[in-house]
């Protein structure tokens, strides 16, 4: 009789890597580049080199190798292709923290050596999570691996902007973005976070240039944007203004005298049906300020701190401007009532600073012509939702869709293929550095 005895568990480390080792050489789950079998792929959704795996992505992972091993037995070519996400904003942050451990910031590296500091990080944490999906045993071709800022993967994205720029599907312009004013960028829809909060709903009282009657009350959750309002507004037949004749009121703690407009937008049902309106911190008030052709005064800059247009709280931070401003409305009488107010809050994905709607120039994809075809697809069934409910979901969220910023304003990352010339002002869309500008031949692109 032997004296060996079996162990009492499985012992995964003296099977698995030996195992899968063979499965690599033998190159079991490798797809054919020629083949005349069906082919079937899956392209992994690439983890954020930002960290490891969590069980979110172990069950997803699962999920798809499922699917492709039980393709492989059923004769199919096979992909299932492996990469990683460069995750721009939030991979800048995990370095900009690790460098401040070291008392470092990366204005103080400069661009090149912080991406220098970046690719280094990714290395190792890209390493870790390819490694990862090995020990779970993933049947991914890992001879395929990508890394999203691979040199062939930036000049796809290189070519599909210009290719979309030049159909008229890419644009550059002026409008409200979500800023976060700490990582000091724009941010599209999908990366901000909206958790209610319990805040405040503040009723102010905007006198009227003559000093009669009680004058308007508005009420607002963020009495700081009040320096940038260029108008109150009130919804044409709401009954309380049918009558009004005052044409304008003061702005409180400024002396400033904007005009009284009328707009179908306002909602009469909330707090007193009269709104502020601020074009550069709102893309509703934008909208309406568009409509109305008012002015647009930006107070908050990109750090959150209130501008020289918020007169004498000028270089306070914004939330600091609110306490200040409540305190003085107060002082002056203005201030009619405070009431407690839940609300949805935006905040960054990565840091969780309160974003900042803020009015700025950026670049823009147009998606309504791309959700049009999107719709058709589904509603033809060339593509098909699986359970079939989810489709009242996916046609609320295509209709209602919204222009997609795709701008950021970090070092990590594509860079946007436009260059400007500085003798001619001429904007250069190329997919490839281009030596001269082709209106002036002059070689000052910047």
């Amino acid at each position: 009789m032997s004296s060996e005895l079996l162990s009492k568990g499985y012992e995964p480390s003296e099977v698995e890597k030996k195992w899968f080792e063979f499965w690599e050489k033998e190159n079991f789950c490798g797809a054919e580049e020629e083949s005349s079998k069906k082919s079937y792929s899956i392209v992994i959704p690439p983890p954020n080199v930002t960290g490891v795996l969590h069980m979110g992505h172990a069950l997803n992972n699962t999920l798809q190798d499922i699917l492709c091993r039980y393709r492989r037995l059923r004769g199919d070519n096979v992909l299932w292709m492996p990469g990683t996400d460069h995750a721009g904003i939030a991979t800048q942050n995990v370095v900009e923290k690790d460098l401040a451990a070291k008392g470092v910031s990366r204005h103080e590296l400069g661009r090149d050596k912080f991406i220098e500091a970046v690719w280094e990080w990714k290395e190792k944490s890209g390493s870790a999570i390819i490694n990862q999906l090995k020990c779970l045993g993933a049947s991914c071709d890992f001879r395929r691996e990508r890394f999203t800022m691979d040199e062939g993967l930036s000049r796809a994205v290189r070519e599909v902007f210009v290719k979309l720029y030049h159909e008229g599907l890419i644009y550059r312009a002026n409008y409200i973005i979500n800023w976060c004013p700490r990582c000091n960028t724009a941010l599209a829809d999908l990366e901000v976070d909206h958790e209610v909060m319990d805040g405040r709903l503040y009723h102010i009282k905007y006198p009227f240039p003559d000093g009669s009657g009680e004058g308007l009350i508005v009420a607002t959750t963020r009495p700081e944007t009040m320096f940038g309002d260029t108008a109150v507004a009130v919804h044409p037949e709401d009954e309380r203004y049918v009558e009004l004749k005052a044409e304008s009121v003061i702005l409180p703690l400024t002396g400033r005298t904007i005009p009284i407009i009328r707009d179908a937008y306002v909602e009469r049902a909330f707090g007193t049906g009269a709104l502020k309106v601020t074009p550069a911190h709102d893309p509703n008030d934008f909208n309406i300020g568009e409509r109305h052709g008012l002015p647009v005064l930006k107070v908050i800059d990109d750090s959150g701190i209130m501008t020289d247009g918020a007169g004498k709280y000028q270089g306070m931070d914004r939330f600091q401007c609110r306490e200040a401003a409540i305190r003085d409305l107060e002082e002056a009488g203005l201030m009619i009532r405070i009431d407690p107010h839940q609300h949805g809050v935006g905040q960054c994905y990565r840091c969780k600073t309160i974003v900042e709607p803020n009015l700025s120039k950026q670049w823009f994809v147009n998606v309504k012509p791309l959700a049009e075809k999107a719709i058709k697809a589904v509603e033809e069934g060339e593509t098909q939702i699986i359970p079939d409910h989810w489709k009242k979901t996916y046609f609320e969220w295509m209709y209602n869709i919204k222009d997609w910023c795709i701008s950021r304003q970090i070092w990590w990352g594509h860079r946007i293929p436009v260059w400007t010339c500085e003798d001619c002002a001429q904007v250069v869309v190329a997919v490839e550095t281009p030596f001269s500008c082709p209106a002036c031949s002059g070689n000052r692109l910047a």
